[in-house]
């Protein structure tokens, strides 16, 4: 697996396509399908996985989850992840 400063070499295809050694691709787990983001840096060509989701403000999601009942307590919260933890070991 090639360190970060370690240099490698692939080609630019007729169509502008580049191939990325396996090794990084396995190293960035970016498997096929994966969209990245290209920039133009002084330094060169910087590649990084486009975000999943667009950005969003907290106010234009506020409350979108809205629960009525009684808050539950950190405690039972933990209690609850615990038992969905246990129930997918399970499964």
């Amino acid at each position: 697996m090639p360190k970060p400063s370690e240099k490698t070499a692939t080609t630019v295809s007729t169509k502008g396509q580049v191939i990325l050694p396996k090794a990084i691709r396995d190293q960035r787990r970016w498997l096929p399908g994966t969209r990245l983001t290209v920039e133009n840096t002084p330094e060169g060509v910087l590649l990084k996985p486009a975000p999943v989701f667009s950005p969003t403000q907290l106010d234009a999601v506020f409350g979108s989850l809205a629960h009525s009942g009684k808050a539950v307590t950190l405690e039972e919260m933990d209690a609850a992840v615990a038992a969905e933890a246990r129930r997918r070991a399970r499964d």
